[in-house]
């Protein structure tokens, strides 16, 4: 990635954080997001939350409409990624037990 697009990475990341709850964030993502991004992004989410569940590919992909490339794809991501999947995973559960 080029130093400029590093720089406005992380002025998104540091955009986001910034954010106070899921009424800001929805507005955010519907002005910087086209709608088929947005449910690109829901759709990864959700798979990653099936995979978690010990979900098959043949149930997720039925259940969530993605592709087994794509399952794959987030099913790595969640194994060997950077991690983000299994934070916000872990919070949803958290939260869930609270």
């Amino acid at each position: 990635m080029k130093i400029y697009q590093e720089d406005a990475a992380a002025r998104l990341f540091h955009a986001v954080t910034l954010l106070r709850d899921e009424e800001e964030c929805a507005a955010f993502f519907e002005d910087i997001c086209t709608i088929n991004e947005i449910i690109d992004m829901a759709q990864r989410l959700d798979t990653a939350l099936l995979l978690d569940q010990g979900k098959n590919y043949h149930d997720i992909s039925e259940q969530v409409g993605v592709s087994t490339a794509t399952i794959s794809r987030v099913n790595r991501c969640l194994q060997y990624g950077a991690g983000g999947y299994r934070a916000v995973i872990d919070r949803m559960k958290a939260e869930k037990e609270e």
